[in-house]
């Protein structure tokens, strides 16, 4: 096997055993120091992402509450803090300070001197009132880059409210295609605003970083969860600016081929998508149903999709003479996609997610053992890991300011001028 190391940096004269194994690589944001000024989901969330790929994440909680989801939001677990932060807070380093001090903002501005990537999911104008906005610690840093996290944005005329993942869903139309046909409206079951924010957040934080490294100059990002909510539309507004209708709830079905979707067997339901005219054919096929290859309402995918409930039925005819379990066999063995319908639980521990490693088990001092949601992608190179557990409130105060060059003295002197109080 050719060796793709490069041992072009290793000492003159030195030379590893045939038995030696590499030393490790990096993570891939080894060095990079990120402020995570955030709370709650979207920018929490894109921080531990770049804490998995290696960052020094340090988050910056107020005192005494700390992040809202520490305790005011989610399910307690036996010390103080909930489910919820756990699970999006591994791999960061916490500092409690109060930045609505004086002596907290020096402290802040100090932190930014250090720092490569910051954070921040504040309703607009709230980082502006405490001084701690991009024009401000652009001044201290300005290779920073700085991130927004809000739900509307910084500009225009909803950016003033309030952001939650609810009203993005609905406010961007994700609702509007949400649910059954004539239904209760119906967000998605996850959070898509959100996590859909902290993901684009992401890349836009590494692209400008690496933007940052060419030209020494920092850049501010300005992400939404609106935006993201409408980024994902790329399927439905389709529809509507390809052909002018606009798109409703279909329930489990697509709204670009059929059959696509739920159906009923024997049992309850499974998902099975013959998206092609191949794999329509197919499926009659394999259903032992060639009167429907014939009938001029399902001819085509435009004919079936216009024909969507009728064609359904009579493929349930046929579904739930056998179970799910049973059909999704026989699908996948000719070919056409199919799946069992699972819970959490069950996805978890399926024998593939189990594969994936997408549940794992972190040591943390209050809980002991406690679950986390697994690394979603596999890096082969630099293989991603938990260095740290989700933070206590202010565990790392005091070694933080340390390593910016403050000693006891000068963190005693901040302690008397307020900077840490709540």
């Amino acid at each position: 096997m050719t060796d793709l190391l490069d041992h072009s940096r290793e000492k003159p004269g030195t030379q590893r055993r045939a038995d030696e194994a590499p030393a490790p690589r990096p993570l891939p944001l080894t060095g990079v120091r990120v402020l995570d000024v955030s709370q709650v989901m979207a920018g929490p969330y894109s921080c531990m992402l770049l804490g998995d790929l290696g960052a020094d994440v340090i988050k910056i909680e107020p005192p005494g509450t700390g992040d809202q989801t520490r305790g005011a939001m989610g399910f307690k677990m036996k010390g103080p803090d909930s489910m919820g932060f756990l699970n999006m807070n591994r791999n960061k380093r916490s500092v409690a300070v109060n930045l609505k001090s004086e002596a907290g903002r020096e402290l802040f501005y100090e932190l930014v001197k250090s720092a490569d990537i910051l954070v921040e999911n504040y309703r607009p104008g709230v980082m502006k009132k405490l001084k701690c906005d991009y024009e401000t610690v652009r001044q201290y840093n300005p290779r920073l880059v700085y991130a927004s996290i809000s739900g509307f944005g910084q500009s225009g005329p909803w950016a003033g409210r309030p952001g939650f993942d609810l009203m993005a869903q609905a406010m961007s139309g994700v609702m509007s295609v949400t649910g059954h046909p004539g239904g209760l409206p119906v967000k998605a079951g996850v959070p898509v605003a959100d996590i859909g924010c902290g993901l684009f957040a992401t890349y836009a934080v590494l692209g400008a970083y690496i933007g940052a490294k060419n030209t020494g100059e920092g850049q501010y990002i300005d992400a939404s969860l609106f935006e993201a909510a409408l980024a994902f539309s790329v399927w439905d507004i389709s529809e509507y600016w390809g052909r002018g209708t606009e798109p409703i709830p279909l329930g489990t079905a697509n709204r670009m081929s059929a059959p696509y979707q739920a159906v009923k067997s024997k049992d309850g339901y499974f998902v099975m998508g013959a998206t092609n005219q191949k794999l329509w054919l197919l499926l009659c096929d394999t259903l032992a149903r060639p009167e429907l290859v014939e009938d001029p309402r399902f001819k085509t995918n435009p004919d079936r999709l216009a024909h969507r409930e009728v064609l359904i039925e009579e493929l349930e005819k046929t579904f739930v003479t056998r179970t799910s379990d049973e059909w999704v066999e026989a699908l996948l063995a000719v070919g056409i996609p199919a799946g069992t319908m699972y819970t959490y639980p069950e996805a978890f521990e399926s024998e593939h997610g189990r594969h994936r490693q997408m549940r794992m088990e972190i040591d943390h001092p209050n809980e002991g053992k406690v679950s986390n949601i697994g690394f979603a992608v596999k890096l082969t190179g630099t293989p991603q890991e938990v260095r740290r557990h989700p933070p206590l409130l202010g565990q790392h105060t005091d070694e933080v300011l340390k390593e910016i060059g403050l000693d006891s003295a000068a963190i005693d002197a901040l302690t008397a001028r307020g900077a840490f109080a709540s």
